[in-house]
């Protein structure tokens, strides 16, 4: 089967997962350089966005994540940091898990369980980067 070329971005969902512990996942992936990022996807077609996000997550992980709330989009075009040459928009959310049973899929090697400033000493993609400092300023609003 021969890849089908690129016509349009391809709209993604990611999960920054949090734990009852306040930290949240991420796994280190060899499509992504080996850096480490937030689970997530496509979206199928006739999926909702919740629907994806629920759905990439067990594929990814194993977890089941409730309490979805939105973060940010970012868009990602061609940029070589990803394995394949692709144009994305990525659609971020946060959301909870209440497991701790991770059952990696294929896409990652490993992951670990990180604070935002745990994370930031890790070597993040730069679009999950961008995410978790997002997260950061929207935690920061809430508390005033």
């Amino acid at each position: 089967m021969t890849e089908q070329k690129q016509v349009f971005p391809e709209p993604c969902v990611g999960a920054l997962i949090v734990n009852p512990k306040g930290k949240f996942f991420l796994m280190r992936s060899h499509k992504w350089n080996n850096l480490f990022v937030l689970p997530g996807g496509h979206i199928e077609l006739g999926e909702t966005m919740e629907q994806a996000l629920k759905r990439e997550v067990k594929e990814e992980t194993g977890l089941d994540v409730f309490d979805i709330d939105f973060i940010c989009v970012l868009e990602f075009v061609f940029d070589n940091v990803f394995y394949k040459k692709k144009h994305f928009i990525f659609i971020d959310f946060a959301c909870k898990t209440n497991s701790g049973k991770v059952k990696l899929g294929e896409e990652a090697e490993e992951y670990t369980w990180a604070t935002i400033s745990e994370a930031f000493r890790l070597p993040l993609e730069p679009y999950t980067k961008k995410t978790i400092e997002e997260y950061k300023k929207k935690l920061e609003e809430k508390r005033g």
